[in-house]
């Protein structure tokens, strides 16, 4: 485009100078000498104007010359105001958004199954980066000291108390109950023999033994009929009796300021015991290994729940009207927000950016984008010069 408008130069020059030399024995000549005459004017005066934004004209430190170059600062911090005013303005941030459907076009993307599992893939890469950017020891120490510290401000003894109401809700302390009676019942028949010989052991010298035998065989079976009548009668006493002790035990667990530090104590003895201990300390290796397990795993159970979580959203995104408002209200306030707050921040990076750059290869590089259309206001120069010099000469003629 530099050598075109420069043609253009150099060929209204060479008509300018045919020209002059025929006006003499030809007067109409004299139109296309003033024609060419003005078109060099105009030509040179543009190629003045459009160099001095970049350089100084010839290398002559003509002043108001090689502006770009010399105003660079100023450029760029111009340029960054500008775009803090006129395009980080919460009106005009909030009239774009509003016309862009934000929370639409998310759903929509959302919704798609190929970019649910993509999300889910990058969750995975999020896990193990966040893993392996903390050191295990750290994580470690933090999650034990968490349910350490969690485990001791919870009281003991009113926890048990509303395990043993749930139990009672739910009627599992009759069979906890049941299920004793036929431990009890099976150790006695396991332990028969032991139990005849204890007896042996505790009767005086004097009895026979098979008034012994008799006695033992009637003791044992009389405990045995015991279990099995409790066992088969809901409305026995034993079973009312032991209703009511674990109505009480929960009130005392509430209560009784013994039991509660009873319950204190049990606790610190459990946290302290070697193997708690060593269990709470290997709590995150075992946490890791099945997080990253899963998170590598594109067909776990976790990643298709991910999955199916993320395209129920999009599709949640798309079809509610008032999750949409909500969502396009919440981006609205926290763009506006930022560009309210940080706002002076992107115009001083790029006033900062524009600054750090050379200003010869600023110059340059600005003169590459836009330096095609300047060319052409040369000539358009050339042109609209050389008809003006027509119009001028003509005129003049006429007068």
């Amino acid at each position: 485009m530099k050598a075109f408008a420069t043609g253009l130069l150099l060929a209204a020059a060479v008509v300018y100078v045919v020209a002059r030399l025929l006006e003499d024995h030809w007067p109409a000549f004299g139109f296309l000498r003033a024609t060419a005459e003005a078109a060099m004017v105009g030509a040179l005066a543009d190629w003045f104007a459009v160099t001095a934004l970049f350089r100084h004209p010839l290398g002559l430190p003509i002043p108001h010359t090689a502006i770009i170059p010399n105003r660079k600062d100023q450029l760029g911090q111009g340029l960054g105001n500008f775009v803090q005013t006129n395009f980080l303005s919460p009106d005009a941030l909030s009239a774009r958004l509003a016309g862009m459907g934000v929370s639409r076009r998310l759903g929509g993307w959302l919704a798609d199954d190929e970019h649910a599992r993509r999300i889910s893939g990058n969750a995975g890469a999020v896990v193990r980066g966040f893993t392996e950017l903390l050191g295990d020891e750290d994580i470690q120490h933090a999650l034990e000291s968490g349910v350490v510290q969690r485990i001791y401000a919870t009281p003991a003894a009113p926890l048990a108390a509303r395990v043993v109401d749930a139990a009672v809700d739910g009627n599992h302390h009759e069979a906890l109950f049941d299920h004793a009676l036929k431990g009890l019942g099976r150790f006695l028949d396991d332990n028969r023999t032991l139990l005849r010989e204890k007896l042996a052991e505790q009767s005086p010298w004097w009895i026979p033994e098979p008034i012994d035998d008799r006695l033992f065989r009637k003791l044992f079976s009389g405990v045995q009929g015991f279990l099995l009548e409790v066992q088969a009668d809901p409305e026995h006493p034993l079973r009312k009796q032991y209703d009511d002790w674990v109505a009480e035990l929960a009130v005392r667990l509430r209560t009784d300021p013994a039991l509660i530090a009873r319950g204190e104590v049990i606790k610190g003895e459990l946290l302290e015991h070697p193997e708690v201990r060593s269990w709470l300390s290997s709590l995150w290796a075992s946490t890791k290994e099945s997080l990253l397990t899963v998170a590598d795993d594109p067909d776990s159970e976790l990643r298709r729940r991910v999955d199916a979580a993320i395209v129920r959203a999009g599709r949640s995104l798309q079809e509610d009207r008032a999750l949409q408002e909500k969502v396009d209200h919440w981006v609205t306030t926290v763009v506006v927000y930022v560009a309210r707050e940080y706002g002076h921040e992107i115009a001083d990076l790029i006033a900062t950016t524009v600054k750090r750059w050379d200003g010869a290869e600023a110059s340059r590089r600005i003169e590459l984008q836009v330096g095609r259309d300047l060319q052409f206001i040369r000539i358009n120069g050339t042109v609209v010069g050389g008809l003006a010099g027509l119009i001028i000469y003509s005129v003049g003629r006429l007068l």
